[in-house]
């Protein structure tokens, strides 16, 4: 049996500042993650939360192409470096489309029906995942998107542990069940290999909360 892995604020903040300290030039380059370029890239720019930015690639990503970004993480030492990073690789201007805010995940919520777009990959939940996916589906605009991106712990096809074992994150079913169908029309709910990894499979969901919808 897999042990269920503890990653907390704790660790998370050790891990990001060793990360950065050895590599943080390459950590800088990283591009923005491949499922939410296909899936949202054709989407109207509009407000934007990305919950659990890390890095920011994808904040960066999504300001570059006119959104106004709401980046939220819960390490001070990663949110520094992508600010950083941001005012770097876009300039003033752009840069100045995001609003790098420090949050827990664990209790975080979004304002409710604020935002075109929730961006929330590859999250960690210390508690009940449907849980966290309904505080964040709570802050989509109707007519808005949500997308999420989780590693899963089980290869589908082979039933064989992947790197992602013993770590609690978003899954098809739980997305689904968390989400309902009487106000979300989900486009996409499947499980993904990696592109760039060759290894590990995400579950990828993006759904459009109804018109009308409360």
């Amino acid at each position: 049996m897999v042990e269920t892995m503890t990653l907390d604020r704790e660790f998370w903040e050790r891990r990001w500042t060793e990360v950065l300290d050895e590599h943080g030039d390459t950590v800088a380059r990283m591009p923005p993650n491949a499922h939410l370029t296909a899936e949202v890239g054709d989407l109207p720019a509009g407000r934007a939360l990305d919950a659990g930015c890390g890095h920011g690639a994808e904040t960066m990503w999504l300001a570059a192409r006119g959104w106004t970004v709401t980046a939220l993480d819960f390490s001070p030492a990663v949110l520094e470096h992508a600010r950083a990073t941001a005012e770097e690789a876009l300039g003033a201007e752009i840069a100045g489309r995001i609003d790098f805010i420090e949050g827990d995940l664990t209790t975080w919520a979004p304002e409710p029906g604020y935002f075109d777009l929730v961006v929330c990959l590859y999250v960690h939940s210390a508690g009940a995942v449907h849980e966290l996916i309904q505080r964040m589906a709570s802050g989509v605009i109707p007519g808005g998107t949500l997308f999420l991106v989780g590693h899963r712990p089980i290869d589908p096809d082979t039933g064989a542990e992947t790197p992602a074992a013993g770590q609690v994150q978003v899954s098809v079913d739980e997305a689904r069940a968390a989400l309902g169908s009487e106000q979300w029309d989900i486009a996409v709910a499947e499980d993904r290999r990696r592109p760039a990894a060759k290894s590990g499979v995400d579950a990828v969901i993006c759904a459009r909360r109804r018109e009308g919808a409360s």
